[in-house]
């Protein structure tokens, strides 16, 4: 079944049918799910919901446009959350020069940080990377040595994404794989092999074609594997299989 690396059904958009939704997943064939946090607030939250439905799990961490809420003693208490088995992750952490929201140092300060915090407890990474390309691998090239993961919602080059995965790292693909504008992100997953891709939502956005500017859910997560197929010539089963056994070899289920 479908495997959905990276959702955030805290969100208020969800408010009102979240329950009902999440309860039509394995009808619709999604079969897992990781819930993943951004704001400190969100920590909880998706920890919460990881215990209360058997099928999701959860990353926690704090997304670089929210790492200005952070202090220590928030971060101490964070890191209590990684006591529940279900967190999988350290996520979703990493750079986003686009909106600029915190201090380019400040984003570097808290994500090496939670580099650090995920070598220390042995756990991957899923990363947030937007309009900042190079500063992203340097950093963790500099301080996520050992480390592996996904690199969330791809934008950059095949090129990076082939030296990504060459430091045994995921690509994670997912509805703007549809769009017709993106080519970049198609060359991406066209070049790089299906054991390094996998699929996401990143819902209640970036929903594919032909939602595209709706809020997006797992369940159209059938229609960025039915792209990848189509791209890589092979049948949409194959591509469910695949990317399902790469999540759970990255998320170590």
């Amino acid at each position: 079944m479908i495997f959905d690396t990276h959702a955030h059904y805290d969100d208020e958009q969800f408010d009102t049918d979240r329950d009902e939704l999440l309860n039509t997943m394995a009808e619709n064939g999604v079969g897992t799910i990781v819930n993943v946090s951004a704001a400190y607030e969100s920590c909880e939250r998706v920890v919460r919901m990881a215990q209360r439905y058997p099928f999701m799990y959860a990353a926690v961490g704090v997304h670089p446009d929210e790492v200005g809420s952070l202090d220590d003693e928030k971060f101490d208490g964070l890191k209590k959350l990684f006591k529940n088995d279900k967190v999988v992750a350290v996520g979703e952490i990493g750079l986003d020069y686009y909106w600029d929201n915190e201090s380019h140092k400040l984003q570097k300060e808290w994500f090496i940080r939670q580099l650090e915090l995920a070598r220390e407890l042995n756990l991957p990474i899923n990363v947030h990377s937007r309009e900042a390309a190079q500063d992203t691998m340097q950093v963790i090239k500099e301080y996520g040595k050992g480390l592996d993961g996904v690199i969330h919602c791809y934008s950059y080059s095949k090129e990076m994404a082939q030296e990504y995965v060459k430091m045994g790292f995921f690509i994670g693909i997912g509805g703007v794989v549809t769009f017709k504008n993106a080519r970049r992100l198609k060359e991406t997953a066209e070049t790089v092999p299906l054991s390094a891709i996998v699929l996401e939502t990143d819902c209640p956005y970036l929903a594919p074609e032909p939602y595209r500017g709706k809020r997006n859910d797992s369940s159209l997560i059938k229609y960025t594997a039915e792209k990848i197929a189509e791209m890589k010539g092979i049948t949409y089963e194959e591509v469910v299989r695949r990317t399902e056994e790469n999540a759970r070899k990255l998320y170590r289920l």
